[in-house]
């Protein structure tokens, strides 16, 4: 899909995943150093995670003033059409995501500045986390992809209760998911950590229980997915990408039954007050590599 810049910190494709729609480039980027996509049969969203840009596609040029620090802050993307070609240039270095799915329909180009994001507050107490809906439905039109980003604080349990996407009926939509992970580091840059959980049902089998740092993915191709618990003195980002085969794009999940009921205890509990601050002040987080 593109040129190999500086650094390729994760990448996922089809081909790799072995599913059939959605796809996750990241790249650490240097001062004036060059992403370039290819985006036949797909369309894409940029997202910086740390750092600036300019995205040059097809003629039309777009600044992205991104961020420092995304624990703490919501950033600006860039809508790619399906069959563009473009260049993502770093100003100042940094690190940025490209999420992508398969695409039918071309669609405008657009640019969705910070505050055209739609930030909401999800669960309560130790299961508090912010989610900044990128690229979803109702928030900005695409043929297939979704996208959302997760701040859980340090010592929370997010995607909690867990739930799935992996079946196509009036409660629920077939999605592929990729879970990317940013942890913040402790003092003296100590590497962060944190946990993902993925489990099978009686249609489909899968079992996963894995620690994760900065730079890692999880694939998510069905089952229940959660908890998605943050280390106590780590806060946590997570970036979401799906995408799926239905006729409909939209995101309806189901719970497990068997912790779905947790959902009834929330609405008399506060949400953790660690949330309800500035989320677009960075707190001076060490920013943490792969």
């Amino acid at each position: 899909m593109s040129r190999t810049p500086a650094h390729v910190v994760a990448e996922v494709t089809p081909a790799s995943a072995q599913w059939g729609f959605t796809g996750l480039r990241v790249v650490d980027l240097d001062d004036g150093d060059i992403d370039e996509l290819v985006l036949d049969g797909r369309e894409a969203l940029v997202v910086p995670l740390t750092g600036a840009y300019d995205v040059a596609c097809d003629g039309t040029d777009v600044r992205l003033a991104g961020r420092d620090c995304p624990h703490c802050e919501r950033t600006d993307v860039v809508y790619l059409p399906e069959g563009s070609r473009a260049r993502v240039i770093a100003r100042g270095g940094g690190r940025v995501a490209i999420a992508t799915s398969r695409a039918a329909r071309r669609l405008p180009l657009r640019h969705v500045p910070a505050a055209g994001t739609t930030s909401e507050l999800r669960g309560a107490g130790n299961c508090s986390r912010r989610v900044n809906a990128l690229c979803m439905p109702g928030q900005l039109e695409a043929d297939t992809l979704m996208v959302c980003e997760v701040v859980t604080p340090s010592g929370n349990w997010s995607s909690y209760p867990p739930h799935k996407h992996d079946a196509t009926t009036a409660d629920e939509t077939e999605l592929e998911e990729i879970y990317y992970y940013e942890v913040a580091a402790g003092p003296g840059g100590a590497p962060g950590l944190a946990y993902q959980r993925v489990y099978g049902h009686a249609d489909r089998e899968i079992d996963v229980l894995t620690e994760v740092r900065s730079g890692e993915v999880v694939l998510v191709p069905h089952g229940w997915h959660g908890p998605t618990m943050a280390a106590p003195g780590h806060d946590l980002y997570y970036l979401n990408v799906m995408a799926g085969p239905g006729p409909e794009r939209a995101w309806r999940v189901v719970d497990d039954p068997d912790h779905g009921w947790l959902r009834e205890t929330w609405e008399h509990t506060p949400v953790d007050g660690r949330l309800l601050a500035d989320t677009d002040r960075c707190s001076g987080h060490p920013r943490e590599g792969s």
